[in-house]
């Protein structure tokens, strides 16, 4: 004997209208989906294994993105920052894109699956490259000029936020821990560089090098250990257990 149930989902204004209804026949479980319930509803069966083979599909991992993202553009900001490169122009066009866009959009991505720290912390440091570009474009067009002290304190804001996630880095691997702990250390130096030592400008350059390649061998050990099917670079055991 066949066995139907029904739920209604009631979670928005228009799921209101989406009826699915669970059908068992002969010890086999479906799913029949109504849209906009009415005179004109249609539905469709979604076999058991339909609904497995949803649940099991495989997705790319956002985290290869935000952290090729920040990483190169970290990397290719501290050129600058210890006079290798001359000109600006190219972190400002990197940070609006890659580690800007791109990483943020990464960060939403997180989202769907369940990461917090992922989500806060690529959203954010994606929205902070954008803010930075556009202080940058502003100052070379006279639009809401910032100081080197008033960049100064956007860069102690942001120092006190990577502080939160710089804890919450310390209990989940040795790889996330040493690369917050590092991108801490580079945010404290250039908040001293900005308010009366323009020297660590430069030795904040050349830490902040070693956090891009550490944001960099996180990217790599996602990639390289799925393809290649085993463990060929360690997370490494977590600071804080």
């Amino acid at each position: 004997m066949d066995s139907l149930h029904w739920a209604r989902s009631a979670s928005s204004e228009k799921s209101k209208n989406q009826i699915l209804f669970l059908y068992i026949r002969q010890g086999l479980l479906g799913a029949v989906r109504f849209s906009d319930w009415g005179p004109r509803t249609t539905a469709r069966f979604i076999s058991l294994g339909e609904i497995k083979r949803m649940a099991e599909q495989k997705l790319g991992n956002p985290a290869v993105v935000g952290l090729a993202g920040f990483g190169l553009t970290t990397m290719v900001l501290q050129f600058h920052n210890v006079g290798w490169m001359p000109s600006i122009g190219p972190v400002v066009w990197l940070g609006l894109m890659f580690g800007g866009t791109a990483q943020l959009i990464a960060g939403l991505q997180e989202m769907k699956t369940g990461n917090n720290f992922g989500y806060c912390a690529f959203t954010s440091y994606g929205a902070f490259w954008i803010a930075l570009c556009f202080m940058l474009l502003g100052n070379k067009y006279d639009l809401f000029k910032a100081g080197t002290e008033d960049v100064g304190y956007f860069l102690v804001a942001w120092t006190l936020f990577t502080a939160i996630l710089w804890v919450g880095s310390l209990r989940i691997h040795g790889a996330m821990a040493f690369t917050f702990t590092t991108l801490l250390i580079g945010f404290i130096l250039l908040d001293l560089a900005h308010f009366g030592y323009p020297g660590l400008t430069v030795v904040a350059g050349y830490e902040l090098m070693v956090c891009a390649l550490a944001a960099w061998y996180m990217m790599a050990r996602i990639i390289l250990n799925e393809i290649y099917g085993k463990e060929l670079l360690p997370a490494f055991k977590p600071w804080v257990s």
